[in-house]
């Protein structure tokens, strides 16, 4: 498990394969540990939401591709990207208007 932690607020915990999701979302290497400085916090949390913009698009382009063949549209499996890394954006948010570090560890 990876847990990110604030002092603004509680903490996120993601299991390891969905944590090496956000990590890459957030352009960061999925290491055991590791920090996103205050001054770093605005970038990650645009980096999260490019993330949540790049995988909806794919996402409608197979509904699209789907549709233009006649065939039924695909559905989503599972937790989205979007809802996935809301908790998170959360943190990240209220870290930033706290002036917190954000720091994980796995």
């Amino acid at each position: 498990m990876y847990r990110f932690k604030s002092k603004a607020a509680a903490d996120v915990i993601y299991l390891p394969d969905a944590a090496r999701q956000v990590l890459e979302a957030l352009r960061r290497e999925p290491a055991q540990q590791g920090i996103i400085e205050v001054a770093d916090l605005p970038a990650a949390q645009q980096a999260l939401l490019a993330a949540v913009e790049a995988d909806e698009a794919a996402f409608a382009a197979l509904v699209a591709e789907a549709e233009a063949q006649g065939e039924p549209p695909p559905r989503r499996q599972g937790i989205t990207l979007r809802q996935r890394v809301w908790p998170l954006l959360d943190m990240l948010r209220l870290s930033e208007a706290e002036r917190a570090d954000v720091i994980w560890q796995g």
